[in-house]
């Protein structure tokens, strides 16, 4: 592992409990250590996301959203869309953890979409595209094959479930929203509720919400 900055030691004996939790290969704990390093240089430049120090980089980005390998199978999936990816959470890390993934990183904002094009380009990530518009024009526009969206700090619910129409050509797929402990859904929403799941990172409590068609 890459440990060039002796002042960011316990952000990397941080990573090592990632290394352990997830069963991480050498080559993976590079990348990610690399990511976050990438993450450091490129918020100096500009702003990809409010959290900019490694311990929270490491506890509320990475170990965020590989949490969620914890609940569902990877191995039986192929294909994921990360609506308003950002600085590319859940979907690189994810991706990182399961190379076999087609991945679809989903961003409006073009300084964001560089940084994820770098880290592809220097990660050599394939079968990763990242889509430049916004999420209803991905939705009329697009016919990937994707098992499962993620939405992470990204859009709320109620515009999420859009995914559900019946002229969606995603319809059928699994959409799982990163939600506070306190989340309750709305009318609107309660109908594609399939179950939630509580997980814990950094002592915080919250929640994995699942929706589907369940019609």
């Amino acid at each position: 592992m890459n440990k060039q900055h002796p002042e960011n030691n316990f952000s990397y004996a941080q990573l090592d409990i990632l290394v352990k939790e997830y069963a991480l290969t050498k080559t993976q704990t590079d990348m990610l250590s690399r990511y976050l390093e990438l993450l450091i240089e490129w918020n100096n430049k500009f702003n990809l996301t409010a959290i900019t120090d490694p311990k929270g980089i490491i506890q509320y980005h990475f170990n965020d959203s590989l949490a969620l390998s914890k609940y569902i199978d990877f191995t039986t999936i192929q294909s994921t869309a990360d609506i308003g990816t950002g600085g590319g959470f859940p979907g690189i890390p994810l991706k990182i953890l399961f190379p076999h993934l087609q991945t679809i990183l989903i961003e409006v904002s073009n300084k964001k979409r560089t940084f994820l094009e770098y880290v592809i380009n220097e990660f050599k990530l394939d079968n990763v595209i990242v889509y430049p518009h916004d999420w209803r024009t991905f939705l009329r526009n697009t016919e990937y094959n994707v098992d499962y969206f993620f939405a992470r700090a990204s859009l709320q619910p109620e515009e999420l479930i859009r995914i559900f129409k019946p002229t969606s050509v995603y319809r059928n797929a699994t959409l799982i929203y990163w939600a506070s402990k306190q989340w309750v859904p709305e009318k609107k929403e309660a109908p594609f509720l399939e179950k939630e799941v509580s997980y814990t990172i950094d002592n915080k409590q919250r929640k994995f919400v699942f929706f589907q068609n369940l019609s």
